[in-house]
């Protein structure tokens, strides 16, 4: 059995392929990614970052929770993320939101808060799929992903 710092081991180069994976995506398949793939990014990040500080920090009992705790957190923020990009992906056509600003413009022009709202919204680009595999597609696979990072973070709280 793996130990709590082994988990969180995997965990993060879980996120490191992720974001591999996703310029990968970006750079060579020039796939550009839309404001709510960049979000799902974001807290690949963050996830990818409170276990690598875990890996790094290697904590006894009560900080293995607070740990699994924090990236579990933002596992689930990412899967609520992912949750909402799939579903606006599988939207009639005529239901689809227009297209909308860029995340840059976004983030440029108004308060924090008000762009994410408007990220979460969603636009015609989030609902273009424009990848899959095994008939999936980018964000039903970050959905897994995200699902199963929560498991294994959530889980290192339960562990004896």
């Amino acid at each position: 059995m793996l130990s709590s710092r082994g988990l969180f081991f995997m965990g993060f180069l879980f996120c490191a392929s992720m974001l591999s994976i996703a310029g990968y995506f970006q750079f060579v398949d020039h796939l550009e990614p839309c404001p709510l793939c960049i979000l799902q990014r974001v807290f690949t990040l963050f996830v990818g970052v409170v276990l690598f500080i875990a890996v790094i920090h290697n904590p006894a009992k009560l900080g293995v929770k607070v740990y699994g705790a924090i990236a579990g957190l933002f596992a689930l923020i990412g899967a609520s993320i992912s949750a909402r990009h799939v579903w606006l992906q599988n939207l009639p056509e005529d239901q689809v939101p227009s297209c909308g600003p860029g995340l840059n413009f976004m983030l440029d022009n108004f308060p924090l808060a008000d762009a994410i709202k408007m990220v979460m919204r969603g636009s015609g680009e989030c609902a273009e799929v424009l990848w899959t595999f095994m008939g999936l597609s980018i964000p039903s696979w970050t959905l897994v992903a995200f699902i199963s990072l929560a498991v294994l973070t959530l889980g290192q709280m339960f562990r004896k």
